[in-house]
């Protein structure tokens, strides 16, 4: 979509004090825990764009909350996964050995939206050390959220998702789906439904040099998200409202976690 498509269906100007008054309806407070996933154009035309949005979140949450988004790096990846395309195999190889490591301060995410890509320049904002999977906070809680990520098993129990379980946060969508919802991976490990293991690799530092290293990950499906989703909001009251001009939902994560591991292994028998 277009600046001037963009422009013509926003129906009334969309500032940073505007988005903070929606936050603020929808139940975010000064203190507030959420991880984000957000489309920045099913906003509207926003003055400011995704700058606004961020400091909308920053001074609606203050630093007595915590702002969680995902930072993922799926590129600096084993290349004999790549599918959307695949590379030639001979390319192999030249990949493994030349694609520069993972620097949390510089390596940028790939298809988190702008939202997420800006935040993790924001001053203040710290990144989890992880090479493909790797996560960016800012607050309260951001330097517990972010240390120790596990290289294994990125998603499960020495995560920034587990963290954020532990502190019973939300999970925020902005005109995004559960499809997006990184937090019901945690449930996949979970769950006693059966996941293939399989051996990821990826360019890092490691005692001061780039090495390409090898860790293990667990197969992920969000294809079922929304059918999940849905089913948990048939169940549980959740917190619904409009940021701009797109849907916004905010689902306390704890609920939504356990709900998501019992559906799976309900799946699983």
């Amino acid at each position: 979509m277009g600046k001037e498509q963009l422009i013509e269906r926003t129906k009334s100007v969309i500032t940073k004090e505007t988005l903070k008054k929606d936050f603020t309806s929808l139940g975010l407070t000064s203190g507030s825990q959420v991880i984000v996933h957000s489309s920045l154009k099913s906003l509207g035309w926003v003055v400011g764009a995704e700058v606004a949005v961020i400091q909308a979140l920053m001074e609606t949450l203050t630093e007595e909350g915590t702002i969680v988004m995902p930072a993922q790096t799926t590129y600096n990846s084993e290349p004999s996964y790549w599918q959307h395309p695949p590379v030639p195999e001979d390319w192999w190889p030249s990949i493994r050995y030349m694609m520069p490591a993972f620097l949390p301060e510089i390596t940028p995410s790939l298809g988190m939206g702008k939202i997420a890509e800006t935040f993790r320049t924001f001053p203040g904002v710290l990144r989890s050390n992880h090479p493909t999977s790797s996560f960016t906070a800012w607050g309260k809680h951001a330097k517990w959220i972010t240390e120790n990520h596990s290289l294994n098993y990125p998603f499960g129990e020495d995560s920034p998702l587990a963290r954020l379980y532990d502190l019973n946060a939300s999970t925020l969508f902005i005109g995004t789906d559960y499809t997006s919802c990184t937090a019901m991976h945690l449930s996949e490990y979970r769950s006693e439904s059966t996941r293939k293991e399989y051996t990821q690799g990826a360019a890092m530092m490691e005692n001061g040099e780039r090495v390409w290293k090898e860790f293990i990950e667990l197969e992920e499906n969000s294809e079922t998200f929304n059918d999940i989703g849905l089913a948990f909001e048939n169940e549980h009251p959740i917190q619904t409202g409009r940021i701009g001009q797109t849907t916004a939902k905010l689902i306390s994560i704890q609920p939504l976690i356990d709900f998501t591991t019992h559906y799976l292994d309900k799946e699983q028998k």
